[in-house]
């Protein structure tokens, strides 16, 4: 995943859940995809952009994601900024309410790299909250 765009390692004890895709006989549209979340070890489950997701694994005791077309933006008040830049699927297949920006708790996170290099470590991880809005 190193060579990913934008790549966020989750704090240790992380997995992934991706909800299963509906299957209909009749037309969905704009729906958008089935949901990708990180499951913290307390049981708490933060909600990713997963139309934006490239590539997503568990490895080392922690989640990985990949993203295509999100920016890292920065971090502050003990928060990660990430923004939406481009799509990454046609039109027809988001949702119009899909999110434009990510915030996380800085303590959900270890790290994160962009273009491979590392651009923010975290000092020490603790779940707390999360916003995709």
């Amino acid at each position: 995943m190193i060579g990913l765009p934008l790549v966020i390692v989750f704090a240790p004890g992380t997995s992934l859940y991706r909800e299963q895709d509906l299957i209909s006989h009749l037309p969905i549209v704009r729906n958008g995809p089935a949901g990708t979340f990180v499951v913290f070890p307390s049981g708490v489950r933060v909600s990713l952009p997963t139309d934006q997701v490239v590539s997503a694994d568990e490895r080392d005791g922690a989640a990985q994601v990949g993203f295509g077309g999100m920016r890292f933006t920065g971090a502050s008040e003990g928060r990660l900024h990430f923004v939406r830049e481009r799509d990454l699927l046609p039109e027809e297949q988001l949702s119009p309410a899909r999110s434009h920006i990510m915030t996380l708790e800085a303590n959900m996170v270890s790290s994160v790299l962009v273009d491979g290099h590392l651009v923010w470590r975290a000092a020490s991880n603790n779940c707390a909250r999360s916003s995709v809005g």
